[in-house]
């Protein structure tokens, strides 16, 4: 075996050490595979001293990393039991590159799945919505095509269709994830009576349609209508019109004022333009397309 192999080797076998959250045993074992082989008592220590803060190192780095991606999840579960959750999660699903902001993706499924955390099904859609908010924030920068726009009364056999921003997201949910995430987002003087309304909302079984998306330098997160969800769920702007007037009056709700909603929604950086599409280019529902 040469030098270069040997050495990728052994950096493969630290990093399972530190990630994988292994023993003393399994610590000293590398040491031992090493070409520096400590002999004396004091070189030993020091050597399993060294990499047992390598990997206390990680795991502290995992809480920061995480937190940084879901300051909601954190603040639900509590400081202790979310330690407890980043330090589980890094050993099962570590890094896979260096830049610690692309990891955690995979954190609504592993709550999904944790049998611990069963009674508060609440806390996946949560995370999706964080995780959204959390790219959403370094999606990449779009300029409206104004110009585009004239073919939403073209009279083509294509259909138009909107354009959305780098970043939107949408998410059907069975629980009131904005409340919730809005209320944990207030500062902390002005939080009781959102969380009341939260946890009112989350009682009744009330669900909600969230919208994510970059506006400007911020990733914003709002509910939305069924119309609305119709109109950006990425399907022809006629379809979409019309689920969104049923929506409307399954809902006993005013008719839908699209005119008015598209200018706002140009203005904040949701729709960019709009464009023509077969029926073969319509795309599914919406729920984290771009997420």
């Amino acid at each position: 075996m040469n030098a270069a192999t040997r050495l990728a080797q052994d950096q493969q076998t630290l990093l399972r050490a530190v990630l994988g959250g292994q023993g003393d045993d399994a610590l000293w074992a590398l040491v031992d595979s090493n070409a520096w082989n400590p002999s004396g008592a004091a070189e030993k220590s020091l050597a399993r001293r060294g990499l047992q803060a390598y990997q206390s190192h990680g795991l502290a780095l995992a809480q920061r990393a995480l937190g940084a991606a879901y300051p909601v999840i954190a603040e639900l579960m509590g400081d202790e039991n979310f330690a407890a959750l980043a330090q589980h999660f890094w050993r099962q699903q570590p890094p896979t590159c260096g830049d610690m902001a692309q990891w955690g993706k995979g954190l609504a499924n592993f709550l999904s799945a944790a049998p611990q955390l069963a009674g508060e099904p609440f806390l996946a859609d949560v995370a999706r919505v964080e995780w959204a908010l959390h790219r959403a924030s370094v999606a990449a920068d779009a300029s409206p095509d104004l110009a585009s726009f004239a073919c939403l009364s073209a009279g083509a056999p294509a259909m138009p269709s909107l354009t959305l921003s780098p970043g939107v997201w949408l998410l059907v949910s069975a629980f009131p994830v904005v409340s919730l995430i809005g209320a944990n987002r207030l500062p902390a003087a002005d939080r009781r009576p959102a969380l009341a309304q939260a946890a009112a909302l989350l009682a009744r079984g009330t669900g909600e349609n969230a919208l994510v998306w970059r506006e400007g330098f911020r990733a914003r997160v709002k509910c939305i209508s069924a119309a609305e969800q119709a109109l950006l769920a990425g399907e022809s702007l006629a379809a979409a019109l019309t689920k969104a007037g049923c929506a409307e009056e399954r809902n006993s709700q005013p008719a839908f004022d699209f005119t008015e909603w598209l200018a706002h929604a140009v203005k904040t950086s949701l729709v960019t333009g709009a464009s023509l599409i077969n029926n073969d280019d319509v795309i599914p529902d919406g729920t984290g397309a771009s997420a």
